[in-house]
């Protein structure tokens, strides 16, 4: 079992939703900021991380929307014309149309000396930077009309550009695009984090992300609970502690990895595998017969048993103590055994995979709190009867009705792999577009098994095993590139990781001894 954490866990970052940022904007506001000074904040902090990110930039071209968010823009082209920037204003909404405090600003750049255009089809970006103050976080329908051509426009353009807030047409609280979204190189948010910067389309989109508070406090205001939090690497120290030099195999569990049906032993060998180096004591894998021998030529520290079916199992579930099963489990006969025994005992469960399908199409109406579900989007559709587009444009609310109709905790995988249980919401922000391949998914089964046999708590499990397994992508991927990152390439540096000293540079001597 895992002993008390050597190092404080990290405080993970706030999410919000866009909702509880505009309150905290009029909180703000009704303790004697004006909101003109909050945009004046916003704008100075955008245009010093452009002056810091393009240092060589002379032109800019800021295309402005008719709201507070278009208001940031007109500011920020004010402090560029300042500075002797040539600056190209362009607008959706005419100055005159304008009102409060986008006005007041508008009027500012005018003041300024900076010209304004309107939004033409054939208008020509002539910025060597692009600031994208078109739309803010209040979007909720599908960009439409002039807003979506220039946000093409500026897509096609091939010009790097600064979002300011959030990259117009991106969803604020899903991460979804609403028909047409910028494809940020940089975006700089204000107030509070959103959770829809973190998950779905936004990776694509958001480019790297800057967070400026702006001098608000959001974690003060005690009423409004953050939607979700980000995982952090400093979870790692804290929850997997150097082991004591008297540890031995009988301390860190018993994984027990169900799958491999005929035909599809490699799935059920990579979560074993990956069980095996992210620490667990002991593993086995029960699966078809035909896959024992090359199962214990690549990995003979796995305990392999060939199984004609559940009825070859005897009484291996109950003598470990968590069993993953899913992985190349198949739909047949076989895998519904497996999954049928899995269920029966009385054990902590990863489900992934055909086990998870099943789940859906045979063994509806389940729910425990003692499992661990990691649906990609299309088997998360599938358990809540839905299509995976519908999955795709709520990330975040369709993992928690996951956990809210199965239990336990949920792992919804994809870019922001989601995290839902009883604690909450969290996102993890690594990850990269080398683990679009076969194998991942069982990679992270095996991963989550074996935190769980050492010990950790459910929903601490599934936190850091999310956490581990896109990190250990992130360093394969420095290594090797991501084209052509294989899901075995995993399991090696997840090791390093959940080892700080020899992750650290430490070497092997601090490491504390095994046997």
């Amino acid at each position: 079992m895992t002993r008390p954490a050597d190092h404080p866990a990290p405080t993970l970052r706030p999410l919000y939703r866009a909702e509880q940022v505009r309150e905290l904007d009029r909180r703000t506001i009704a303790r004697g900021i004006e909101g003109f000074a909050l945009m004046q904040r916003a704008a100075a902090a955008a245009w010093q991380d452009l002056r810091s990110r393009w240092p060589h930039a002379r032109a800019l071209s800021v295309l402005c929307g008719g709201g507070n968010n278009g208001g940031d823009g007109h500011v920020l082209a004010a402090l560029a014309a300042a500075e002797g920037l040539a600056v190209q204003r362009v607008l959706l909404k005419p100055v005159e149309a304008l009102t409060g405090d986008a006005r007041r600003a508008a009027d500012m750049a005018t003041a300024a000396g900076v010209s304004a255009e309107p939004w033409r089809a054939d208008v020509r970006l002539e910025g060597d930077v692009v600031v994208d103050a078109l739309l803010g976080t209040g979007l909720g329908g599908e960009v439409r009309g002039e807003a979506r051509e220039a946000i093409e426009a500026v897509n096609e353009s091939g010009l790097p550009v600064l979002a300011i807030d959030i990259p117009s047409g991106l969803h604020a609280d899903t991460g979804a695009t609403l028909g047409a979204a910028i494809r940020a190189t940089r975006t700089v948010t204000f107030i509070a984090d959103k959770l829809g910067l973190y998950t779905g389309a936004a990776p694509a989109h958001v480019g790297e992300l800057v967070f400026c508070a702006l001098g608000v406090d959001a974690e003060a205001e005690g009423d409004l609970a953050p939607a979700a939090r980000r995982l952090e690497a400093g979870l790692i120290a804290a929850w997997l502690p150097t082991r004591p030099r008297d540890a031995h195999k009988g301390d860190h569990g018993h994984a027990l990895v169900l799958g491999g049906a005929p035909g599809f032993g490699g799935a059920a060998l990579l979560a074993a595998e990956a069980c095996a180096r992210l620490g667990a004591g002991k593993v086995s894998l029960a699966t078809a017969p035909e896959h024992v021998t090359a199962s214990l030529v690549r990995r003979p520290e796995v305990m392999v048993h060939g199984v004609r079916g559940a009825g070859d199992l005897d009484a291996l579930p109950e003598r470990a103590d968590v069993l993953v099963v899913g992985p190349g489990l198949g739909q047949g006969s076989w895998g519904q055994g497996m999954l049928q025994a899995a269920l029966a005992a009385s054990r902590p469960l990863v489900v992934d995979a055909d086990g998870l399908n099943l789940l859906a199409s045979r063994f509806r109406g389940r729910q425990r709190d003692d499992w661990i579900l990691t649906p990609h989007p299309g088997e998360a559709a599938r358990l809540l009867g839905c299509s995976a587009g519908e999955v795709e444009a709520d990330r975040p609310g369709a993992a928690l009705a996951l956990q809210r109709r199965y239990g336990g905790v949920v792992v919804l995988k994809g870019a922001g792999t989601l995290v839902a249980g009883p604690a909450g919401l969290a996102v993890c922000p690594h990850g990269n577009p080398g683990m679009a391949s076969g194998g991942m998914g069982d990679a992270l089964s095996g991963i989550l098994g074996a935190l769980l046999a050492q010990g950790l708590e459910l929903e601490a499990a599934a936190r850091l095993g999310v956490l581990v397994h896109a990190l250990a992508a992130d360093r394969a991927a420095r290594e090797g590139g991501e084209r052509g990152l294989l899901a075995g390439d995993l399991a090696s540096c997840a090791r390093i990781l959940v080892n700080p000293t020899v992750s650290d540079g430490k070497g092997e001597d601090d490491a504390a001894a095994t046997r």
